[in-house]
């Protein structure tokens, strides 16, 4: 198979791996798919039969997939070669498994995937990218290709781990992912002269709760819990409430961010004041910003925080006249 191929599957196995969002959680979401054929018949002579309905029996077809569904139950290897008919059990020999994260290597809730893979018997294994857990990382690779079955690593991995970027933030960096949000009017304020201002509209305010309800932790400054006493729940969605923290002065950033790491916090999102998002911002504490601006202006307020220098427009979307507008880091 060629790389745009490998590519067509590997889109298949991410689109699979969304399916886990919600329950997958705090294992990554990952999505495998398994394809008999491609290779094309041959006779005896070592011709390609020219029997045209032979050989459209053998092109490429997905003979199973599957995706993690719930923590704790099978990972997505074992609900692909799951979904094979027992009559196509015969097509696992020279069949390709397509997975978006690299193959486990340990012993967890779940025996490896590796050594499934390898009693299956496929004759090639195409992987997004490398698992960063210390008990997997290359180790699932590294046995596979033991076992004498060709693997390919790396078939497009900045999707692949762009899709689980909770989970390599917080095996590589040891911290939570953590999104700065806020809310502004269209003249840069947040608030209207010190006071509370509503700026979100019925379409925004869904979506910031729906993505709470995606994320581990919410977090606020202590004036703005004392100020304005935010619930910081999910009732405009559905899903999880996020643990709720109120960042205090007698708890520096590092050994908060520290503590979330140790309590396996993921994600954080933060929605502060000002104080609150700029002190993020200066210790480099951030991996994405989301800002709404609304189309109406206020005479005066409290100034909204400035982005990084860094900071780089990711997306943006208008949601019935206000904007909400996704940064990354140019250095990420």
């Amino acid at each position: 198979m060629n790389m745009k191929t490998d590519e067509f599957y590997m889109r298949r196995c991410i689109q699979l791996a969304e399916n886990g969002r919600q329950n997958a959680r705090p294992n990554p979401m990952v999505g495998a798919v398994i394809v008999a054929g491609g290779e094309g018949l041959r006779s005896k002579e070592g011709q390609r039969a020219k029997d045209d309905e032979q050989w459209n029996m053998n092109l490429p077809r997905i003979i199973g997939e599957g995706y993690h569904v719930r923590c704790g139950e099978g990972h997505a290897e074992v609900n692909a070669f799951a979904s094979v008919c027992p009559e196509d059990e015969h097509l696992l020999k020279d069949a390709t498994i397509y997975v978006s994260l690299e193959p486990c290597a340990h012993y967890g809730k779940t025996p490896p995937c590796c050594d499934l893979i390898i009693k299956k018997g496929v004759r090639r294994v195409v992987v997004g990218c490398e698992d960063p857990f210390a008990k997997v990382k290359g180790r699932g690779i590294q046995r596979i290709r033991e076992a004498g079955i060709e693997v390919t690593v790396g078939v497009l991995e900045e999707e692949c781990r762009w899709l689980n970027r909770r989970f390599f933030t917080y095996h590589e960096k040891h911290r939570p992912y953590i999104i700065l949000k806020w809310a502004q009017t269209a003249n840069g304020f947040i608030d209207d002269n010190g006071k509370t201002l509503a700026i979100s509209n019925e379409q925004t305010q869904m979506l910031s709760h729906k993505l709470r309800a995606e994320e581990d932790a919410i977090l606020v400054g202590h004036t703005t819990d004392v100020r304005e006493h935010p619930q910081l729940t999910v009732r405009h969605w559905f899903g999880p409430d996020p643990k709720r923290i109120v960042l205090t002065h007698d708890r520096p950033l590092p050994l908060l961010i520290e503590d979330l790491y140790q309590h396996g916090i993921q994600s954080l999102i933060v929605e502060g004041g000002r104080q609150t998002h700029e002190s993020f911002m200066a210790a480099g504490l951030w991996d994405e910003i989301r800002v709404e601006t609304a189309p109406f202006t206020v005479a005066n307020g409290t100034k909204a925080p400035g982005l990084p220098a860094e900071a780089t427009v990711f997306d943006s979307h208008n949601y019935d006249s206000n904007i909400l507008i996704r940064y990354v880091s140019s250095t990420r």
